[in-house]
């Protein structure tokens, strides 16, 4: 598989209990969680496109732009979401701490391999959806409430922002505690927030 492009971001929690996306390639995103639904965050970019990120389960992102397209990523781990049929690696630098932050920094994405079981799928009809977020909730639910995949995002157009095709988010789950820190009402902020 060819090696896919890396765009970084950081996240920042804002006073009204938001948060401000910056990638590396320049597109910024507002984030918001909606109360009640823990898997679900609104957002909007300064290049204008807007829709929602959410946490489907087995680690797959459903974004759904405001014009009705629908793209798929996967979180991989250690601070990465795929997306774009892996075309597209989102790290979440601000994820990142310690020796072990460092050292992942420091390996990049060469050296920890995206295998085509990583790849987020090309498409899901309602029903898979659905059997997805079924997952998800029996997996909150025997957890305790943490969730069951961790972090990821999305960026759409192939430009490294959230209008089109290529794909953004922190990806950075390391089990069930991707939502633990962050209530939706802008309590806490956990750098693992999947979208």
């Amino acid at each position: 598989m060819n090696r896919p492009e890396e765009i970084g971001y950081a996240d920042e929690l804002l006073a009204d209990g938001t948060v401000h996306r910056r990638y590396e390639n320049g597109l910024e995103e507002w984030r918001r969680r909606t109360s009640g639904h823990p898997h679900l965050v609104h957002w909007h970019d300064n290049r204008g496109a807007s829709g929602t990120d959410e946490l489907l389960g087995d680690r797959i992102i459903k974004r759904s732009l405001a014009d009705g397209t629908v793209t798929y990523a996967r979180d991989i781990g250690y601070g990465r979401t795929l997306w774009a049929r892996g075309e597209k690696v989102l790290v979440n630098r601000s994820s990142f701490g310690g020796r072990m932050g460092v050292l992942l920094a420091g390996l990049g994405v060469a050296t920890l391999a995206v295998t085509a079981a990583q790849l987020p799928p090309l498409s899901m009809s309602p029903e898979q959806e659905e059997a997805l977020r079924q997952q998800q909730a029996q997996a909150q639910q025997s957890s305790g409430g943490g969730g069951d995949s961790g972090g990821s995002g999305y960026t759409d157009d192939g430009s490294g922002g959230t209008n089109g095709s290529d794909g953004s988010g922190d990806g950075s789950g390391d089990g069930n505690d991707w939502d633990a820190n962050w209530d939706g009402e802008g309590d806490a902020w956990n750098d693992d927030d999947f979208g």
